[in-house]
């Protein structure tokens, strides 16, 4: 099952000698579900949520409700390649649900719970959508949505008790035969945020589990183990919290918690880490820093990790000492894209990590620094990371019914990242910085774009540029900078008034945690927002101490 030959205890060596081997013909669901029949009774899935419910979901209930749910939303007239979407949190119905639409050859279109109004219409919109499923928190709103929405024909709510999703199940067969998929297969459309205009939809295949696989092992430190069991705060609507976590767990045919706990509580998180006796977790820096709040994890609480995987923002020289110290381990940093994932990290299991770098490729990923024409930089310069997308089976497929998107973030065949970095003489590789102006904030990715065409909805609002202020907790806030029209004057409320706006549309993590108010923006001859120097400033302000 393990792609990583874990004889092998050299990176390097296990790096160069590494050949992919991936079948023409896969599916996902046969991989992380149904081959799994041999071992029903095993869990899959523990699930609790923030009142204390508790339940599991075994192997062989994971392969009967997904047979019962394909069928279900087969007769509801999906069919290969239509798009069901999942607005739903860490929860069997979601792993159900997905394990569902691979059997069908449907593709999934996972969408975060935190989203609100015009973030799901847009992307139920841009992805034609047929069938949402949701829970409680965002019934109501799809529901409301769903006359604007013409190809959306049905929305299923489901919850943990005797509702619309298990009603449906009941009524349907537990048999299904699985679609024949080829590798290239579309199987997950997941919206990614860019610097201009909407959010992107980005078309991962099938063949993408297999490419995950290799950096999953590694930076779990040789996964799987005797007693292993995943969690990760990272919400399964995006590719942290799926192909980090969810999909690669059940390919192995470990367990998996799902923990619907609501807003990050550490020292909640430090109880349930111990009492489901999680070894192995991905972690986001954000949540690492707020974990180390709390006092004896180990000898307190109960907590016993085996490995820790970090991602999404710097993970840095401090916490990887204190890793060392409270857990006792020697946290991985790891690194990659929706587009094109895990495709640098450590193993600090075989191989010692550079505190403060992110590693190295993992077996079958190239990945090199390159100039503005394609060249790779030698050691030490610095460029663009570039990743080598021929024969790697993890690179998406494109944007969903955009070409001239796809075809940008390519030069020759190299996978243009847009981070910018460096490889020192050892062949680790040092992240510097973003190229563009994508907001990297608590792990999540956020473009500017989306975030000024909501700000510029308050009636208040003439102009706004969003930018990423540097914070030591989160690496980076979203700051907003607005221009306000004639009759409106600057004022806490005001501020507090544009925040909830776009907390209400768009999402909780994407709203402005600061807002300035400013008479001009700095514009380019072009009339485009310089977010550049509104970078610096901030720069500027965060080196020297000043607001």
């Amino acid at each position: 099952m393990r792609l990583i030959d874990s004889t092998i205890g050299d990176f390097d060596r296990l790096a160069k000698g590494f050949r992919w081997q991936v079948p023409p013909r896969l599916n996902i669901a046969q991989l992380c579900c149904d081959r799994h029949s041999d071992r029903a009774d095993q869990i899959a899935i523990y699930y609790e949520n923030a009142g204390g419910d508790r339940k599991s979901l075994n192997y062989g209930q994971l392969i009967r409700y997904s047979n019962q749910c394909a069928n279900m939303l087969r007769g509801l007239g999906v069919g290969p390649g239509d798009r069901v979407a999942m607005v739903l949190p860490q929860r069997p119905e979601t792993a159900i649900a997905h394990m569902a639409c691979y059997k069908i050859g449907a593709i999934a279109v996972p969408l975060s719970i935190l989203f609100g109004e015009d973030a799901l219409s847009y992307r139920l919109g841009d992805s034609g959508a047929s069938v949402v499923i949701t829970d409680a928190s965002r019934l109501d709103l799809l529901h409301a949505l769903h006359d604007q929405l013409p190809d959306l024909r049905e929305v299923i709510g489901c919850d943990c008790g005797d509702t619309e999703f298990w009603r449906l199940l009941s009524k349907s067969a537990d048999e299904f035969e699985i679609a024949s998929t080829s590798a290239d297969t579309p199987a997950l459309l997941i919206y990614t945020s860019g610097t201009t205009g909407p959010p992107k939809g980005a078309l991962i295949p099938h063949r993408a589990l297999y490419g995950n696989l290799t950096g999953f092992e590694m930076s779990q430190n040789l996964f799987p183990q005797p007693g292993d069991l995943f969690w990760t705060p990272a919400d399964w609507a995006w590719t942290g919290g799926l192909w980090d976590a969810l999909l690669p767990t059940l390919y192995f045919g470990r367990p998996i918690l799902a923990y619907e706990g609501g807003k990050f509580d550490p020292e909640q998180v430090a109880r349930v880490l111990a009492r489901y006796r999680v070894r192995n977790a991905f972690i986001p820096p954000t949540a690492l820093k707020m974990l180390r709040q709390v006092p004896d994890l180990r000898a307190g609480y109960g907590v016993e990790l085996r490995s820790v995987m970090s991602a999404g923002e710097a993970v840095g020289e401090e916490l990887i000492h204190w890793g060392r110290e409270a857990l006792g381990l020697t946290i991985n940093e790891m690194w990659g894209q929706t587009e094109f994932n895990y495709l640098v990290g450590n193993c600090s299991e075989i191989m010692p990590p550079k505190p403060g770098s992110m590693g190295k490729p993992y077996p079958g990923h190239r990945v090199e620094v390159i100039d503005a024409e394609g060249q790779v930089l030698p050691a030490g310069e610095t460029g663009e990371l570039a990743a080598w997308a021929d024969g790697d089976p993890v690179v998406f497929l494109g944007y969903w019914n955009n070409e001239d998107a796809t075809r940008d973030k390519f030069v020759d065949r190299w996978f243009l990242t847009g981070d910018v970095g460096y490889r020192d003489e050892d062949g680790y590789i040092w992240y510097v910085g973003r190229r563009d102006d994508v907001i990297s904030s608590a792990g999540y990715r956020i473009g500017p774009g989306e975030i000024e065409d909501c700000l510029i909805k308050h009636p208040a609002v003439l102009q706004a540029a969003a930018i990423g202020k540097p914070d030591d907790l989160r690496g980076s806030i979203v700051k907003a900078f607005v221009v306000l029209r004639k009759g409106h004057e600057a004022s806490d409320q005001l501020a507090q008034s544009i925040q909830q706006s776009v907390r209400d549309r768009l999402a909780a993590y994407e709203y402005p945690r600061e807002i300035e108010f400013i008479e001009q923006l700095p514009m380019t001859t072009t009339g485009k927002v310089r977010r550049v120097e509104l970078r610096e400033l901030e720069e500027r302000r965060h080196a020297t101490g000043g607001d």
